[in-house]
């Protein structure tokens, strides 16, 4: 396989350990998790009168919710780094995704807990948001662990994987993301939050999708020309 073909879809896709970068990558995240508890715990006020200004959780339940998907991403994403993820993790995807975390996670808990009226009892559209957060990290977390555990099997060598979850979606695990983010945006509360889940759709179907497909038709040429002609692409029964 050449080198260019190990570069797709904005990763490295060749196999490695690359334990710096993963451990820079988790405890990178883990403060990004501090910094929204740190907030809403007392954090943006103190941060407020430094500053002069009169800064408070209008919604503090509804903050306190959104650092709820905050600390459960967080603990998915060190599950995939150092479980799930074989292929390398490079400084710029480090550096790179951090800083979109940052955006997703202290820009959804400000948007959701500042923006607010004031204190709402959860509506019915909070729990579908919730449920979307639950079966989205679902989707994604689960469909990768089994993946794992079937080329554990050495019979299972050099083929790709097309059962498990898997068998609903060629990229069942992107879905699972979007379905999560759709629920989390929900949950602010703030209906310009729904752009987020929005573009990381178009991305996966317009760039990261294309990459990865061309990349596996090469590494899998007996496996996945048919699964692919036969399993929907990103959304289960529907593309």
């Amino acid at each position: 396989m050449g080198a260019s073909s190990s570069n797709t879809g904005g990763v490295n896709r060749s196999h490695g350990r690359t334990p710096m970068q993963r451990a820079v990558f988790c405890l990178g995240h883990l403060c990004l998790v501090l910094i929204c508890a740190w907030l809403v715990c007392g954090g943006l006020e103190r941060a407020g009168l430094l500053l002069g200004r009169d800064w408070t959780f209008a919604d503090r339940d509804r903050a306190l919710l959104l650092l709820g998907c905050a600390a459960l991403y967080w603990a998915r994403h060190a599950v995939t780094l150092f479980y799930l993820l074989a292929r390398r993790v490079d400084w710029p995807e480090v550096f790179g995704l951090l800083a979109f975390m940052a955006l997703i996670e202290i820009g959804q808990l400000l948007a959701g807990g500042l923006l607010s009226d004031g204190p709402t009892p959860p509506t019915p559209l909070d729990w579908i948001a919730l449920a979307l957060v639950l079966g989205g990290s679902f989707l994604n977390t689960a469909s990768e662990i089994q993946r794992k555990l079937w080329k554990r099997d050495p019979a299972n060598r050099g083929r790709c994987h097309t059962g498990g979850l898997f068998r609903y979606a060629v990229h069942i695990n992107y879905f699972g993301d979007t379905v999560m983010f759709t629920g989390w945006a929900l949950l602010t509360a703030v209906p310009w939050a729904l752009a987020l889940p929005a573009l990381m759709a178009a991305m996966f179907v317009g760039y990261h999708i294309p990459a990865l497909d061309a990349y596996l038709a090469e590494r899998y040429p007996a496996d996945f020309p048919a699964y692919a002609r036969t399993t929907r692409k990103f959304i289960p029964f529907v593309y």
